[in-house]
């Protein structure tokens, strides 16, 4: 096992700039989400760095550079800005509060000639110069955001994330990784894990050393293996992601997975790495530490038969896992394995004979009643089996276990489905036990209606006929308002959802900042565009079919 211990140490001489890079906030660095970490659609592409549960703490620019591009969005980083700095490196600083005066003033001016909150704009090299130490905002919570924190990324000139820790960036971390569950997996149906051809989680012996060994499985065949691995910081309680991991077989290496660097087109395969089905129904990771068909992640390296583990009968071997935190802490898990030819029991037999082939490698079309979907080349991963039916207006398609690289696409031929609201059908994904309905992104040709979805799950058409409604918070009708900084007004749409406002004072459009986690519009007095005595106020608010209503008042302000 020489080669892990000459590896131990790729960390510490490192490729990348050290104390090229300063913290970009004044209090010490915690971290709340680690690089690369696992989430639901993607790996991070960054640092979450606690702010204490506050918002509003300075963020200095990292280094010197210049602005090259601020995004402000509703979702997302919401109000997000990149720097790039001479030696070719961007920083990226999201979910902010508010940006400096400076680019504040440059945003805002952005934001009123396009009469829009949201905005992306791509300053030129010379527009906006930003020194050294630079206060550049202020953070916040906005965007997607579960609360307050500053994401912090480095990416390289190829717009690839590269964890900052690589840069220099200390973080107090002395606890090794810990692992919650361990799995076996049989590649094809001639191999068996204690006597059975499918996915086994495996017993798991923590050790008076902090690592950790499975009790022994009698396996044959070509076999994977996955792990559910965490790390914890000394300053945080919650669970962050790992940074290496390196298996072994006999001796030899099998398979590593590093996450020091990704590219943003690769990250939608994380459903591949992980075991997505198990993710879907009991919300916990297996990272697999093997490669099926179809996972281009480049993340893997050195991997000897893809991670399998060939296991002949009537021999004794040993599989070892070893899981790295970025600070060399690890941990160690042995999975003894004794070769045993056996068939394979079966629990029972999946009857395919009512479902619909999907092929991963060509297009699939299928149709049924006023439905029809279209699977084009390379949605799925595998040729699956799926459910496909339709009663009514109601599209059962499978269950959300199988992961999808892509989106698939729904139809509905309405020229035989009349309604008295016609315009006002969309097509809606349904969740929880009262099978809700939630807006899919509808658009309409003639007679067909058409949205696309990346999940499985049950579909049907729904109607909104039900306008926003909007309410103030702060204010009253031909009330004064001299005192106030901010003009509030919640804004809500119970079924399609909000698709767009607009707002104006005395005919003139204000900016108004919309948070979707509050459901509030809010005016900043300070754009200083108001300033009569007397405003007429008018907020229009159109939900994803058209419905709108009209929102008017009249304010003073002196």
């Amino acid at each position: 096992m020489l080669f892990l211990l000459v590896s131990c140490s790729i960390y510490g001489q490192s490729e990348y700039p050290q104390d090229y890079f300063r913290h970009p906030l004044d209090i010490p660095l915690v971290l709340s989400g680690t690089f690369a970490e696992l989430r639901s659609t993607h790996f991070h592409g960054g640092l979450d760095i606690k702010t204490q549960r506050k918002q509003g703490l300075k963020v200095y620019a990292a280094a010197e550079g210049y602005v090259s591009r601020i995004k402000i969005s509703h979702y997302g980083y919401g109000k997000a800005i990149y720097i790039t700095h001479p030696n070719g490196y961007t920083t990226v600083y999201g979910h902010l509060k508010k940006l400096s005066d400076r680019l504040e003033e440059y945003i805002k001016q952005c934001q009123y000639d396009k009469e829009s909150y949201e905005v992306e704009v791509f300053p030129h090299s010379e527009e906006l110069l930003i020194m050294p130490n630079e206060i550049i905002a202020y953070s916040g919570n906005t965007g997607s955001s579960g609360g307050p924190h500053l994401h912090f990324e480095i990416r390289d000139n190829e717009e690839r994330p590269i964890n900052p820790l690589l840069f220099g960036f200390k973080v107090k971390d002395s606890k090794a990784p810990f692992v919650s569950a361990v799995f076996a997996y049989p590649k094809d149906e001639f191999a068996t894990i204690n006597g059975k051809n499918k996915r086994t989680q495996l017993r798991l012996i923590p050790q008076k050393s902090g690592d950790y060994k499975v009790e022994e499985i009698t396996a044959y065949g070509d076999i994977g293996f996955g792990v559910t691995s965490y790390d914890k910081q000394d300053l945080a309680p919650n669970n962050n992601g790992v940074s290496n991991i390196q298996t072994v077989f006999n001796g030899n290496r099998s398979i590593e997975v590093d996450f020091k660097r990704f590219s943003f087109e690769e990250t939608k395969h994380i459903k591949r790495y992980v075991d997505y089905s198990y993710f879907k129904s009991k919300k916990s990771r297996i990272q697999k530490l093997f490669i099926e068909k179809n996972n281009p992640l480049s993340l893997f390296k050195d991997a000897n038969n893809d991670g399998y583990v060939t296991v002949e009968d009537s021999t004794s071997t040993v599989y070892k896992i070893r899981i790295r935190d970025f600070h060399d802490n690890e941990t160690w898990v042995t999975v003894p394995v004794k070769g045993k030819h056996m068939e394979a029991i079966t629990d029972s037999i999946v009857d395919d004979s009512e479902k619909s082939l999907v092929y991963s490698d060509k297009t699939t079309t299928l149709t049924s009643g006023l439905v029809t979907v279209n699977f084009y080349e390379n949605t799925l991963y595998d040729d699956e089996f799926i459910d496909f039916k339709v009663n009514s207006d109601t599209l059962i398609l499978h269950e959300d276990k199988i992961p999808l690289q892509k989106n698939f696409y729904i139809n509905y031929d309405l020229s035989k489905f009349k309604s008295e609201h016609q315009d006002k059908i969309f097509i809606a994904q349904l969740y929880g036990y009262y099978k809700r309905p939630n807006y899919l992104n509808t658009t309409r040709k003639g007679d067909i209606l058409s949205a696309k979805s990346k999940t499985f799950g049950t579909f049907a058409l729904a109607m909104d006929t039900i306008s926003p409604t909007i309410k103030p918070i702060n204010f009253q009708d031909k009330k004064w308002l001299s005192k106030y900084r901010y003009l509030k007004v919640k804004i809500d749409d119970d079924l399609s959802g909000v698709s767009k406002y607009r707002a104006t004072v005395n005919g003139q459009w204000i900016l108004m900042e919309y948070d979707y986690k509050t459901h509030t519009l809010t005016h900043d007095f300070n754009d200083n565009v108001v300033k009569d005595t007397k405003n007429e106020l008018k907020i229009i608010v159109t939900d994803n079919v058209g419905n709108s209503t009209t929102f008017e008042a009249i304010f003073y302000r002196k």
